[in-house]
């Protein structure tokens, strides 16, 4: 009888090596540039695979202002669309003066793995 070996979400998040990502700023087709809806942040494919577990539904982001938001994983994070999104992120980038960016220079920021389901996001 052979034993696998149960990892659960938190010694998977403290199996990996600290590194900090980097993730650029995210828009749908319409932004609202006063609520912060219709944005986020990209997550390169490579960080995706290797910083998040397919079974998540969810996770938590902290923000470098303190703030704290939950953003669900749908099946697209996994396909076509890496992005972390939510009017909160959206509103945050708002304060930190990203928004609006021009055309095709997103703004760029740091994502931190931090354990148990949770990413510290921060300006660069």
């Amino acid at each position: 009888m052979l034993c696998t070996p149960v990892i659960t979400d938190q010694l998977y998040a403290l199996s990996l090596p600290k590194k900090t990502m980097k993730v650029s700023g995210w828009s749908n087709s319409t932004p609202n540039n006063r609520t912060g809806a219709g944005y986020g942040v990209r997550v390169h494919y490579d960080d995706r695979d290797h910083y998040f577990q397919r079974h998540w539904g969810s996770v938590e982001v902290v923000l470098d202002d303190g703030e704290v938001v939950d953003v669900s994983l749908p099946e697209t994070f996994w396909t076509t669309c890496p992005e972390l999104k939510s009017s909160v992120i959206g509103r945050w980038m708002l304060n930190q003066r990203a928004i609006p960016w021009a055309n095709g220079k997103p703004p760029q920021f740091n994502l931190e793995p931090l354990g148990d389901l949770r990413f510290r996001l921060a300006v660069m």
